[in-house]
């Protein structure tokens, strides 16, 4: 019985990066002892996975048993409800992975099965299951974005020499490994100084990529509107989070389609915890923070990040001037220290990528 759940968590898994806000889901339909339908939730608006298994049936599945990641729905979204469509085509059994937390589908799901005869098996391979929807169970409980610190730094906790120069810290491979990051996460996020300093596309640069919304904090809109990220965004979505309310900038920036989102003022600087729930209002489920320092010492203060990809270069920079991945003034005591758990290292080419959960 595990095999099949693990087949529908490695079909989830497909629909990584394209159906946001979602949740990643996977079905494996099984009668006889043989897997008559497989599917998985491809993108965003498109069949559900159980719909798209029975899409795909090579025989009958009345009789059949159905493995499936997550509970499924029963009410009309983009989508009619799943519960429904397993209950036509004649489905005996369901094994369910995740119990489903968005209010709409929590508990009815499971019910209206068991209400039309269909034997339900819940919380199997939960724990394997519910891994693969962290994103969107913060999501739906907290309405705001699932919120990663990610840096590159060397293995003296430099981010650039004490003469500005960065590239690169890290091999190709984990550079290549960022831009597969980049295409996870919904959107990814800079300071205007990163903006000023490096002007970066922030796109997803591998083939078959999908490029994330681009954020900049950027209190004052002091983004230059000859910067790459300005000049390309009718083609990538783009968002600058500010303060400012100098009308005739904020044209000049919707003039090239980018989106400007008011923030308030906390402590001279943008009201971060406001800022992601304006955020998580427009659909954003998850972003990916780049930097610079000052952003990073700002989200760590306000306590906003649930998750750190760190990537460390076996390289030394030194300098008491050199840059670091986060700014401002610091813990005053290690008791202090932003403690991160689940630490896992993972070794890609001559460098190691550090995550773990805050």
């Amino acid at each position: 019985m595990e095999e099949y759940m693990r087949r529908a968590i490695v079909l989830a898994k497909r629909g990584t990066g394209n159906v946001a806000p979602n949740p990643l889901v996977g079905a494996v339909i099984v009668k006889d002892g043989e897997i008559i339908g497989e599917g998985w939730h491809r993108r965003y608006g498109d069949l559900h996975a159980e719909r798209h298994a029975l899409a795909n049936v090579k025989k009958s599945p009345k009789g059949a048993i159905m493995f499936v990641t997550l509970e499924p729905c029963c009410h009309t979204g983009k989508q009619p409800p799943c519960t429904e469509a397993l209950v036509e085509a004649g489905i005996s059994e369901v094994y369910i992975g995740s119990r489903d937390p968005n209010p709409l589908v929590s508990g009815k799901g499971v019910a209206f099965l068991k209400e039309h005869g269909i034997i339900v098996h819940e919380d199997f391979l939960r724990e394997e299951c519910d891994e693969i929807n962290t994103v969107f169970f913060h999501y739906i409980k907290d309405k705001t974005p699932y919120v990663v610190m990610k840096y590159a730094m060397t293995i003296d906790g430099k981010i650039a020499t004490a003469t500005d120069k960065s590239k690169w810290i890290t091999s190709e491979v984990a550079r290549e490994h960022v831009h597969k990051k980049r295409g996870i996460y919904t959107a990814i996020m800079v300071g205007s100084n990163t903006v000023l300093y490096d002007d970066p596309m922030l796109n997803c640069r591998i083939e078959g990529g999908r490029d994330p919304v681009r954020i900049v904090v950027d209190s004052k809109l002091v983004t230059p509107i000859d910067s790459k990220l300005v000049k390309t965004a009718k083609d990538i979505r783009t968002i600058i989070c500010t303060a400012s309310d100098d009308g005739d900038l904020i044209k000049q920036y919707e003039s090239h389609d980018v989106e400007i989102f008011k923030c308030s003022l906390k402590e001279g600087h943008i009201d971060l915890k406001e800022m992601l729930e304006k955020l998580g209002a427009d659909g954003i489920d998850s972003i990916y923070v780049e930097g610079g320092a000052g952003l990073h010492s700002a989200m760590l203060k306000d306590r906003l990040y649930n998750k750190a990809e760190i990537y460390i270069s076996p390289k030394i920079f030194g300098g008491i001037n050199a840059k670091t991945p986060v700014g401002g003034e610091g813990v005053d005591d290690p008791i202090d220290a932003f403690d991160i758990h689940n630490v896992n290292v993972t070794r890609i080419g001559d460098d190691f990528l550090f995550e773990g959960d805050f």
